[in-house]
């Protein structure tokens, strides 16, 4: 039987370009295979300045 993960587990990432990254699981798509990890494959947005005295940059 395999282990099964859960909410919380620490988990090391065994593919993709966050390869060898250790994280805590924040939640599990069992329909999906798939798991939301802290830290992996984060997104990086560009954020223009919206008013006067606010900075835009890099989120």
């Amino acid at each position: 039987m395999a282990a099964r993960i859960k909410k919380g587990d620490t988990v090391v990432v065994i593919s993709g370009s966050s390869k060898g990254t250790q994280g805590e699981v924040l939640s599990v798509r069992p329909a999906e295979n798939r798991a939301v990890v802290r830290g992996v494959a984060m997104i990086k947005r560009h954020q223009k300045a919206t008013r006067m005295g606010e900075e835009g940059g890099i989120i």
